[in-house]
């Protein structure tokens, strides 16, 4: 599964991200975190479970960064 969403805070091993779909912010943990920032969009590659927790937890895949403008905007891939 997929998320586009915004990243809210950034930790090293997890980041707090607002999913544009549900408009629910998630925790997702994820090894590689320390290198996203707040306001940064990014796809977020899962293997579709979330815990029901609060707020929500899921085990990102892999994580990328969605340009703002351009040809590749908004796109989640």
């Amino acid at each position: 599964m997929t998320m586009r969403a915004t990243v809210l805070n950034s930790q090293c091993d997890r980041l707090l991200v607002l999913d544009h779909e549900t408009n629910q912010t998630v925790r997702v943990v994820y090894p590689d975190s320390c290198r996203f920032r707040p306001g940064n969009l990014v796809c977020i590659r899962y293997n579709g479970i979330m815990t029901a927790s609060i707020p929500p937890q899921i085990a990102g895949d892999r994580i990328t960064l969605i340009p703002w403008f351009g040809p590749f905007h908004n796109q989640c891939r």
